[in-house]
């Protein structure tokens, strides 16, 4: 089969000579933006007398000529018939939108941000906001949102299930990420960004080596050992003959603490709890606080947990199992940087409420011990934006011994 010859017109412009004006007319164009003239060269001879032909001129241009685009269509139509948009596009390839394509890619961009910034996991607690101010630096995955959207979902799909229960740290990968066992392995992308934000939560620096980030891991309740982690309990009667139940109850009776490892609250047998209709569980940071609880009501010490600061897995099991049994949960912890964080971590991951932790609060107890310790690193508090204002304002931290009474009073009416 045989193609028939070019016209004259088509001809012309597909001289060689011509090549670098169609290939610059083409990047212009390309650009996205209003183009009106073209500069070309430096030109040699050859280029000089096709593009006076091309235009109809009676002397050679110069070897750095500057070429009007209405010209430029005007010669074009001439010739072919044809817009300059049409025959680079036959000529070159198909005329892009650069500027077009940087305001979606500029767009896109900030629909990514956007969506990380007002994530459920990032809001419940503020202290990520750190974490996604390090990722927005850091810049796109290859270039592309999508691919970063991808790697952070991946990332808040693994901070929203931990603390985790003493797994592995592929059998956790595996459970969480869609059956990846290795996606959280040493040295990927995902473990890096996991780590930098558990980092940015606890307020430590991000782990530098495999001894560093294994530990941080287990922090987060990924290991091999599930006797290690464990949480402190008092007044904690619990009905059945489970393992769980009775541990608990002969503490609670004898008037003492007793220590639940995860081992245990993970097979717990059979339990309830022992308070009806509406059972009360609060919980606190330290455990001084429940150690003056102890001392103070002995047997008749209200069911009450001790996180021991950041809490493990055993203690955020414990609450959760509490809460399926139908009891309200309260948390109080310190009035400091890392405590409003502790207490964002916790309201986060169980149905607890705050108990005495509202701006308020905070006030009363700086009135009563205005000079006190730098809060620290001050990150804002979910349930009431106004406390880390006040405490900003004060620039005092008040911890949960020097409100010791006022918990033990709420603890006292319970127990009537």
């Amino acid at each position: 089969m045989t193609h028939p010859d070019p016209a004259p017109g088509e001809r012309t412009l597909r001289r060689p000579e011509l090549r670098s004006l169609w290939d610059t007319v083409h990047d212009r164009l390309s650009s996205g933006r209003p183009v009106t003239r073209v500069r070309l060269g430096p030109l040699d001879e050859a280029q000089r007398e096709a593009l006076a032909d091309l235009l109809g001129l009676d002397r050679l241009p110069d070897a750095r000529p500057s070429v009007t685009l209405a010209r430029l269509e005007e010669a074009v139509t001439e010739l072919c018939g044809r817009t300059v948009r049409e025959a680079v596009t036959d000529l070159v390839g198909p005329v892009g939108d650069r500027a077009g394509d940087r305001r979606r890619q500029e767009g896109e961009r900030t629909r990514l941000w956007t969506w990380l910034t007002g994530h459920d996991t990032v809001r419940a607690q503020p202290a990520l906001s750190d974490w996604v101010a390090s990722c927005r630096a850091a810049g796109l995955v290859g270039a592309s949102p999508e691919r970063t959207r991808a790697l952070l979902t991946d990332a808040l799909t693994v901070l929203g299930e931990l603390p985790t229960r003493a797994e592995p740290l592929p059998v956790f990968a595996a459970r969480v990420l869609n059956g990846h066992s290795h996606a959280l392995d040493d040295g990927t992308p995902l473990s890096a960004l996991v780590l930098r934000a558990l980092a940015t939560l606890y307020d430590t620096a991000v782990p530098q080596s495999a001894a560093q980030r294994r530990a941080l891991w287990a922090r987060a309740g990924v290991a091999d050992d599930d006797l290690s982690a464990a949480v402190l309990v008092a007044g904690l009667r619990l009905f059945g003959d489970g393992p769980l139940a009775r541990v608990s109850r002969v503490c609670a009776e004898a008037g003492q603490a007793a220590s639940l490892t995860l081992a245990q609250l993970r097979s717990p047998g059979e339990f309830a709890l022992a308070v009806a209709p509406a059972p009360v569980v609060h919980a606190v940071e330290n455990p001084s606080i429940l150690a003056l609880a102890v001392r103070r009501f002995g047997p008749d010490c209200p069911p009450l947990v001790c996180t021991s600061g950041w809490p493990n897995s055993a203690a955020i099991h414990l609450l959760r199992l509490l809460a399926h049994q139908g009891a309200t949960l309260w948390y109080h912890g310190d009035f400091d940087g890392e405590g409003v964080r502790i207490a964002a971590y916790v309201l986060d991951k169980t149905p607890a409420r705050p108990w005495r932790m509202t701006a308020a609060d905070y006030r009363a107890a700086v009135a009563r011990t205005p000079q006190g310790p730098q809060p620290g690193r001050l990150t804002e508090a979910p349930w009431d934006p106004e406390l880390t204002r006040a405490m900003t304002e004060h620039g005092t931290a008040v911890v949960e011994e020097l409100v010791a009474d006022v918990l033990l009073a709420d603890l006292a009416g319970a127990v009537r």
